[in-house]
């Protein structure tokens, strides 16, 4: 097995950069920057080589004025918990507006901790700044960096050094290759209990769960190490996501780019969990998911959350419709089949995040969806099967001719891709379309996977993309 990473935290009070200095050095955008304080709530971590995984949190304090008492405390408690699992604490001041009351506070936290501090002074864009060494000695720390996250001045050192200091037993040769991982997205509206079931999965409370909508801003990422009952190892990523809104409810640039990362968490998804509120339904909004999920080729898990709810009420009144819960389950069941898949459809799965219920079933559900979008089709095979298509339910004559398949072939997986060479590519309508991805998904047990047609024509040689 791969060594365990070793962890560099990033604290502060709100609005001094910490985001973008974890941007900077991971060398790509994973947090959202905003000068909105207090904008970072759950940690966000990202493993880089040679095995330091960097942590993200929330503003250490109580100046991002979060009117919300709970979500402020939850954030602090995240804060707390990087700094119990980090080896060396990168302590991140404002250069540019100086010390404040807020760094002293924090200051007095990290001595409590006992870990290896960094004092990194960020905000020093030009030659020129100086960040009065004297000022912020008064925090009592040996080593002291200045650095511009914004424009990358003295970001090199910093890392250098925080190699030095936590990686002299970690090289990157003395690792083994990294096992395979699905990455799975939790996806959804707002409050339907995407980071509860995350947290389920990870038994810890790693993300924070509150009844405030739009609590999770960041697309968060974890590593999920999973052994089922038979003792099988099974290899995860999680990817908590901001729940997605319509766009004229966006209502700040923070939950425009939270959507923005929303949607860029699920074009590097595996299979997406799309989570549903028990006592809620299918809205829009989750059918313009399922269109979203299909265009970005993932594969697709549905999970009714909150089930334990349901069954309490539906024991606690006399139901004329429904004689047991199962008989419910099926009912519902039908029902966000006929809402959600009018084409090959998705396993859907009834689960509690507060109970733990059904969590290794949701887990081989998305192995099962995984396996299925790696399968390649034998041509022979394939063209048989579309041909019984064509003769069972022959499609419509369109302006004097019907659409014709001469041959097929795949072309790829993840999502599944299937060239049809016909007579006309505009005589395909949608409804027949429908018909043969729903034919095809019978017959080669395609639960849950997209799957991407490529009509090419006799007599115009370009290639169009359904979807």
């Amino acid at each position: 097995m791969s060594i365990d990473p070793v962890f560099v935290a990033l604290v502060g009070r709100p609005n001094v950069g910490k985001s973008r200095l974890f941007n900077r050095l991971v060398g790509r955008r994973v947090s959202i920057v905003h000068d909105e304080p207090g904008v970072t709530r759950d940690i966000v971590s990202q493993t880089l080589p040679g095995g330091i995984s960097l942590l993200d949190t929330g503003g250490l304090g109580r100046e991002d004025q979060e009117k919300d008492t709970e979500l402020l405390e939850a954030t602090q408690q995240q804060v707390h918990f990087a700094l119990t699992t980090a080896s060396l604490i990168l302590f991140v001041v404002d250069g540019r507006s100086g010390l404040a009351a807020g760094d002293l506070e924090v200051a007095k936290t990290l001595r409590k901790a006992g870990k290896e501090v960094f004092l990194v002074i960020n905000k020093l864009d030009h030659d020129t700044d100086n960040y009065a060494e004297n000022e912020f000695a008064k925090l009592g720390f040996k080593e002291v960096f200045g650095v511009s996250a914004e424009h990358g001045r003295g970001t090199d050192q910093l890392w250098e050094k925080v190699r030095e200091t936590v990686g002299q037993d970690i090289s990157e040769d003395s690792q083994e290759e990294e096992k395979p991982r699905i990455k799975l997205c939790f996806a959804g509206r707002p409050n339907v209990g995407k980071s509860s079931l995350a947290n389920s999965l990870l038994h810890s409370d790693r993300l924070i769960v509150s009844d405030t909508p739009g609590t999770t801003r960041d697309a968060v990422e974890y590593a999920l190490d999973y052994t089922n009952k038979h003792g099988d190892e099974w290899f995860f990523t999680l990817i908590d996501t901001a729940g997605l809104r319509k766009k004229n409810r966006v209502s700040s640039s923070v939950e425009y780019f939270s959507t923005v990362r929303s949607q860029d968490a699920l074009g590097r998804a595996d299979v997406v969990y799309l989570v549903l509120d028990s006592e809620e339904g299918v809205s829009r909004q989750e059918k313009a998911l399922v269109n979203t999920v299909r265009e970005a080729g993932c594969g697709l898990v549905v999970l009714v959350n909150k089930w334990d709810l349901a069954k309490e009420r539906l024991a606690s009144v006399e139901s004329e419709d429904y004689e047991s819960e199962r008989e419910f389950r099926d009912a519902y069941l039908e029902a966000v089949t006929r809402e959600l898949f009018p084409f090959w459809g998705a396993p859907v799965i009834f689960v509690s995040a507060k109970e733990s219920w059904e969590l290794e079933r949701m887990l081989r559900a998305a192995r099962g969806v995984e396996r299925r979008q790696t399968q390649k089709f034998k041509t022979a095979e394939l063209n048989k099967v579309i041909q019984e298509l064509f003769t069972r339910q022959p499609p419509a004559i369109r302006g004097g001719k019907r659409f014709k398949v001469y041959y097929a072939v795949q072309t790829g997986t993840k999502p599944l891709r299937l060239r049809l060479f016909c007579n006309r590519e505009e005589k395909l309508d949608e409804n027949y379309r429908k018909y043969l991805l729903r034919g095809l998904g019978e017959k080669f047990d395609l639960l849950g996977c997209p799957v991407v047609l490529e009509i090419v024509g006799k007599e115009r040689r370009y290639t169009t993309t359904n979807k």
